[in-house]
Protein backbone atom coordinates (compact mmCIF):
# COMPACT_ATOMS: atom_id res chain seq x y z
CA UNK A 1 0.00 0.00 0.00
CA UNK A 2 1.83 3.17 -1.65
CA UNK A 3 1.91 5.63 2.12
CA UNK A 4 -0.06 8.76 1.84
CA UNK A 5 2.16 11.80 3.14
CA UNK A 6 0.82 14.79 5.27
CA UNK A 7 1.76 16.69 8.17
CA UNK A 8 3.16 14.40 10.14
CA UNK A 9 5.83 13.61 7.64
CA UNK A 10 6.77 17.22 7.27
CA UNK A 11 9.79 18.71 8.83
CA UNK A 12 9.57 22.10 7.12
CA UNK A 13 6.14 23.92 8.60
CA UNK A 14 6.47 26.74 6.40
CA UNK A 15 2.37 26.96 7.45
CA UNK A 16 3.73 27.83 10.73
CA UNK A 17 6.97 30.27 9.34
CA UNK A 18 4.69 31.35 6.26
CA UNK A 19 7.80 31.68 4.20
CA UNK A 20 6.33 29.54 1.23
CA UNK A 21 8.67 26.62 1.38
CA UNK A 22 6.29 23.71 1.05
CA UNK A 23 7.05 20.65 0.49
CA UNK A 24 5.66 18.71 -2.52
CA UNK A 25 2.88 16.91 -0.56
CA UNK A 26 2.13 19.69 2.05
CA UNK A 27 -1.54 19.53 3.08
CA UNK A 28 -1.63 23.03 2.85
CA UNK A 29 -1.03 23.42 -0.69
CA UNK A 30 -3.61 20.76 -1.46
CA UNK A 31 -6.37 22.10 0.22
CA UNK A 32 -9.68 22.01 -1.44
CA UNK A 33 -10.68 25.30 -1.70
CA UNK A 34 -14.41 24.65 0.21
CA UNK A 35 -12.70 22.49 2.90
CA UNK A 36 -10.27 25.18 3.65
CA UNK A 37 -13.90 27.94 3.28
CA UNK A 38 -16.32 25.17 5.12
CA UNK A 39 -13.67 25.52 8.44
CA UNK A 40 -13.18 29.27 8.69
CA UNK A 41 -16.96 29.89 8.29
CA UNK A 42 -17.49 27.55 11.43
CA UNK A 43 -15.00 30.03 13.33
CA UNK A 44 -17.83 32.55 12.71
CA UNK A 45 -20.35 30.83 15.25
CA UNK A 46 -20.75 32.23 18.15
CA UNK A 47 -19.58 29.82 20.74
CA UNK A 48 -16.76 29.06 18.24
CA UNK A 49 -15.83 31.99 17.81
CA UNK A 50 -15.17 32.97 21.75
CA UNK A 51 -13.50 29.97 22.35
CA UNK A 52 -11.24 30.38 19.39
CA UNK A 53 -10.76 34.03 20.46
CA UNK A 54 -9.90 32.58 24.50
CA UNK A 55 -7.56 30.16 23.35
CA UNK A 56 -5.52 32.82 21.46
CA UNK A 57 -5.41 34.98 24.36
CA UNK A 58 -4.34 32.39 27.05
CA UNK A 59 -1.34 31.08 25.12
CA UNK A 60 -0.16 34.65 24.08
CA UNK A 61 -0.57 36.30 27.20
CA UNK A 62 0.83 33.20 29.18
CA UNK A 63 3.37 31.50 26.81
CA UNK A 64 5.72 28.67 28.89
CA UNK A 65 3.80 30.59 32.25
CA UNK A 66 0.87 28.78 33.04
CA UNK A 67 0.67 24.93 34.33
CA UNK A 68 -2.49 23.34 32.09
CA UNK A 69 -4.83 23.83 35.13
CA UNK A 70 -4.24 27.54 34.94
CA UNK A 71 -4.82 27.48 31.34
CA UNK A 72 -7.84 25.75 31.35
CA UNK A 73 -9.33 28.36 34.42
CA UNK A 74 -7.78 31.33 31.82
CA UNK A 75 -9.63 29.75 28.78
CA UNK A 76 -12.85 29.41 31.34
CA UNK A 77 -13.11 33.02 32.67
CA UNK A 78 -12.86 34.06 28.85
CA UNK A 79 -15.30 32.21 27.39
CA UNK A 80 -17.99 33.11 30.26
CA UNK A 81 -17.68 30.02 31.82
CA UNK A 82 -18.78 29.48 35.81
CA UNK A 83 -19.60 25.92 36.33
CA UNK A 84 -16.98 23.62 35.27
CA UNK A 85 -17.62 19.55 34.87
CA UNK A 86 -15.09 17.27 35.60
CA UNK A 87 -14.82 13.87 34.17
CA UNK A 88 -13.28 11.86 35.77
CA UNK A 89 -11.12 7.77 36.40
CA UNK A 90 -12.27 6.48 39.57
CA UNK A 91 -8.79 5.95 40.02
CA UNK A 92 -8.73 9.76 39.71
CA UNK A 93 -10.66 10.85 42.48
CA UNK A 94 -8.11 12.39 44.85
CA UNK A 95 -7.01 14.50 41.96
CA UNK A 96 -9.78 15.40 41.04
CA UNK A 97 -11.09 16.45 44.26
CA UNK A 98 -7.56 18.77 44.58
CA UNK A 99 -8.31 19.86 40.51
CA UNK A 100 -12.11 20.86 42.02
CA UNK A 101 -10.13 22.53 45.03
CA UNK A 102 -8.55 24.80 42.75
CA UNK A 103 -11.45 25.58 40.66
CA UNK A 104 -13.45 26.83 43.88
CA UNK A 105 -10.88 28.54 45.22
CA UNK A 106 -11.30 30.46 41.93
CA UNK A 107 -14.20 31.17 41.99
CA UNK A 108 -15.79 28.38 39.94
CA UNK A 109 -18.89 26.25 41.03
CA UNK A 110 -17.52 22.66 40.55
CA UNK A 111 -19.93 19.43 39.80
CA UNK A 112 -17.81 15.92 39.05
CA UNK A 113 -19.04 12.81 38.05
CA UNK A 114 -16.92 9.49 38.12
CA UNK A 115 -16.31 7.14 35.48
CA UNK A 116 -18.02 3.99 37.53
CA UNK A 117 -20.90 5.97 38.22
CA UNK A 118 -24.57 4.19 37.94
CA UNK A 119 -22.54 0.76 39.09
CA UNK A 120 -23.72 -0.84 35.90
CA UNK A 121 -22.39 -4.46 35.17
CA UNK A 122 -19.93 -4.94 32.26
CA UNK A 123 -21.92 -7.89 31.52
CA UNK A 124 -24.96 -5.29 30.87
CA UNK A 125 -23.19 -3.71 28.37
CA UNK A 126 -22.44 -6.69 26.40
CA UNK A 127 -19.14 -6.43 27.59
CA UNK A 128 -17.37 -10.21 27.50
CA UNK A 129 -17.23 -11.49 31.30
CA UNK A 130 -12.85 -11.81 31.36
CA UNK A 131 -13.57 -8.33 31.59
CA UNK A 132 -14.25 -8.43 34.95
CA UNK A 133 -11.27 -9.63 36.05
CA UNK A 134 -10.04 -5.38 36.08
CA UNK A 135 -13.23 -4.54 37.97
CA UNK A 136 -16.91 -5.28 37.51
CA UNK A 137 -18.52 -2.13 36.74
CA UNK A 138 -18.42 -0.47 33.76
CA UNK A 139 -16.87 2.90 32.73
CA UNK A 140 -20.01 4.79 31.71
CA UNK A 141 -18.60 7.77 29.64
CA UNK A 142 -21.88 8.11 27.84
CA UNK A 143 -23.88 8.89 31.39
CA UNK A 144 -20.51 11.37 32.79
CA UNK A 145 -21.33 13.17 29.41
CA UNK A 146 -25.32 13.21 30.07
CA UNK A 147 -24.96 13.66 33.81
CA UNK A 148 -23.04 17.10 33.14
CA UNK A 149 -25.46 18.12 30.42
CA UNK A 150 -28.34 17.98 32.89
CA UNK A 151 -26.56 20.00 35.32
CA UNK A 152 -25.78 22.37 32.57
CA UNK A 153 -21.99 23.08 32.93
CA UNK A 154 -20.35 25.78 30.84
CA UNK A 155 -17.50 23.35 30.54
CA UNK A 156 -16.12 20.10 30.88
CA UNK A 157 -12.64 18.77 32.20
CA UNK A 158 -11.78 15.61 31.81
CA UNK A 159 -9.68 13.62 33.91
CA UNK A 160 -7.97 10.71 33.28
CA UNK A 161 -10.80 8.63 31.76
CA UNK A 162 -9.70 5.41 29.38
CA UNK A 163 -8.67 5.53 25.69
CA UNK A 164 -12.21 5.37 24.30
CA UNK A 165 -14.18 5.93 26.50
CA UNK A 166 -12.53 9.41 26.83
CA UNK A 167 -13.75 9.64 23.17
CA UNK A 168 -17.32 8.51 24.08
CA UNK A 169 -17.40 11.34 26.46
CA UNK A 170 -16.23 14.30 24.03
CA UNK A 171 -18.94 12.92 21.53
CA UNK A 172 -22.30 13.17 24.02
CA UNK A 173 -20.87 16.27 25.50
CA UNK A 174 -22.85 19.42 24.90
CA UNK A 175 -20.37 21.78 26.46
CA UNK A 176 -17.14 22.11 25.22
CA UNK A 177 -14.59 20.04 26.87
CA UNK A 178 -10.91 20.02 27.56
CA UNK A 179 -8.44 17.60 28.76
CA UNK A 180 -6.59 18.09 32.30
CA UNK A 181 -4.96 14.73 32.50
CA UNK A 182 -4.23 11.93 29.70
CA UNK A 183 -4.25 8.08 31.07
CA UNK A 184 -1.46 6.27 31.11
CA UNK A 185 -0.87 3.85 33.87
CA UNK A 186 2.26 2.65 32.79
CA UNK A 187 4.19 5.86 32.29
CA UNK A 188 2.38 7.99 35.33
CA UNK A 189 -0.48 10.11 33.10
CA UNK A 190 2.52 11.07 31.03
CA UNK A 191 2.13 9.14 27.40
CA UNK A 192 4.68 11.82 25.77
CA UNK A 193 6.92 10.30 27.65
CA UNK A 194 6.82 6.81 25.33
CA UNK A 195 7.25 9.25 22.42
CA UNK A 196 10.93 10.81 24.00
CA UNK A 197 12.01 7.22 24.60
CA UNK A 198 10.79 5.41 21.56
CA UNK A 199 14.44 5.56 19.55
CA UNK A 200 15.88 4.20 23.09
CA UNK A 201 14.18 2.55 26.21
CA UNK A 202 10.50 2.13 24.45
CA UNK A 203 12.22 1.12 21.41
CA UNK A 204 9.48 -2.02 21.07
CA UNK A 205 7.00 1.11 19.69
CA UNK A 206 8.64 0.93 17.21
CA UNK A 207 9.77 -2.41 16.31
CA UNK A 208 13.29 -2.07 17.70
CA UNK A 209 15.47 -3.20 20.87
CA UNK A 210 15.80 -1.07 23.69
CA UNK A 211 19.00 0.05 24.26
CA UNK A 212 20.68 0.29 27.44
CA UNK A 213 21.69 3.46 28.95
Amino acid sequence: MKKQLSCIDCAVKSCQKGDGRYPDFCVTTHLDPQTLKDALTCYEEEENHRATLAAASVEYEHYCQYTRVEEIMDFARRIGAKKLGIATCVGLLAESRTLAAIFREHGFEVFGVCCKAGAVPKTELGIDEKCSAVGKAACNPILQAKVLNEAKTDLNVVVGLCVGHDSLFYKYSDALVTTAVTKDRVLGHNPVAALYTANSYYGKLLGKEGESI
